[in-house]
């Protein structure tokens, strides 16, 4: 008999625990499982690859009423007398409009949202929360599951989030499973009563799949101009990714007379910050936003260079879609960024200012011989991840 599975996400918008889903379930043996999926928003770029035998289950009527603009949701419950889901709602809000991080609102307003959640009706031999925060909450409390999983797909010190309040929840899982070795390390400082849980499992990356859809390009997708240099990077438009180290740094390879263009695709609450910061500093010819792409990988493959100029990350699934497509990398000096590349070999690990930035990517321009070994090199490796799900499996019992 097969055993029933349930993961959640918050959504399938763009972003790197997202495709790490989508990668994860497209190589999953359906054989073996029976498959859920719970998410709290049923939009997003990734929704048209769920396979078909996920079953992504329907939104609680009261839930999608409480998630609907405050004045109607305050006065559709109470309208239907239901005066705390009224009192629940504003509450909500309030405390993610006065919180000063995001992650503290998304955690002191968890209880609120929880108010419209009724607690799943069906048992599961495992539920597996793919994201931190809501999802492993959501886990904790709502889920009926013999075996509880909870995903953190960042430094965890660099989330900003109350440890203390994340305790109560992690207390509840059986596994807590992170994206990198340093990442582990972090938690397990964080966390010391919880380490034994602490599992660690690679973003599952397939180089077939990867190649085949980066073959669907075969037109210039980034209309080349002359001989100009084409830098690529991937991100969630968020402080996190760094993105004004990227304008900044194009204002000093512009100075240096580097012909270059460099794309950023992604969507987020910074686009408009960016938009201004790249106006001011006349760059539009220089840096582009692009936008959400469904299918990146052929703008991988025609980028001369990918850079990522995060703040953190836990382990970058963009980054490993790159070295798959043998482009040399320059990063930021991330807590993680050792997991990510060797530094010299596989790409380059730059200190996180602008002017460090424009001098490895002027490095990299100008020093053909260094980024023709780093192509080689890559090209050289095994790079694909598929057998990281044998973990999973050995979690899953």
């Amino acid at each position: 008999m097969k055993k029933k599975l349930l993961f959640i996400i918050p959504s399938l918008s763009a972003g790197g625990a997202e495709r790490s889903l989508i990668n994860l379930l497209a190589i999953l043996d359906f054989k073996k499982y029976e498959v859920d999926l719970f998410m709290f928003n049923h939009e997003g770029l990734f929704m048209e690859l769920i396979p078909e035998d996920v079953h992504v289950l329907p939104l609680p009527e009261s839930y999608n009423r409480f998630v609907m603009p405050i004045r109607y949701s305050v006065s559709k419950f109470l309208m239907d007398k239901k005066a705390v889901l009224a009192y629940n709602r504003i509450m909500f809000s309030y405390k993610n409009k006065v919180s000063n991080n995001v992650s503290i609102g998304e955690q002191k307003s968890w209880k609120y949202m929880a108010s419209a959640i009724e607690k799943m009706n069906k048992k599961y031999d495992a539920a597996i929360a793919f994201l931190e925060k809501t999802s492993i909450y959501f886990c904790a409390e709502k889920v009926d599951a013999v075996k509880k999983i909870g995903w953190v797909h960042n430094d965890y010190d660099k989330l900003g989030m109350d440890p203390f309040f994340d305790l109560n929840y992690f207390e509840k899982l059986d596994h807590i499973v992170t994206v990198s070795e340093e990442c582990g390390h972090i938690l397990k400082r964080r966390f010391p009563n919880q380490d034994k849980k602490i599992e660690v499992i690679h973003n599952i990356v397939s180089p077939k799949v990867i190649k085949q859809l980066s073959e669907k390009g075969t037109h210039d997708v980034f209309g080349r101009r002359g001989k100009e240099t084409v830098i690529l990077s991937i991100g969630r438009l968020h402080t996190q990714k760094g993105f004004e180290l990227a304008v900044e740094a194009c204002s000093l390879l512009k100075d240096m007379g580097i012909q270059f263009q460099w794309n950023i695709i992604g969507e987020g609450e910074e686009r408009q910050r960016l938009t201004e910061l790249i106006k001011a500093a006349g760059l539009q010819q220089y840096v582009r936003l692009l936008g959400l792409k469904s299918n990146p990988y052929p703008y991988v493959k025609q980028a001369d260079i990918y850079a990522q100029t995060s703040r953190f990350e836990g382990k970058s699934i963009a980054i490993d879609e790159a070295k798959i497509l043998n482009k040399p990398i320059l990063i930021t000096n991330f807590s993680t960024a050792k997991d990510q590349i060797v530094d010299g070999v596989e790409g380059l690990i730059v200190e996180m200012n602008a002017e460090a930035v424009a001098l490895g990517i002027s490095e990299l321009i100008h020093n053909q011989r260094i980024s023709k070994q780093m192509c080689e090199h890559l090209s050289q490796l095994q790079l694909g991840t598929e057998e990281e799900i044998n973990k999973l499996y050995s979690l899953l019992g």
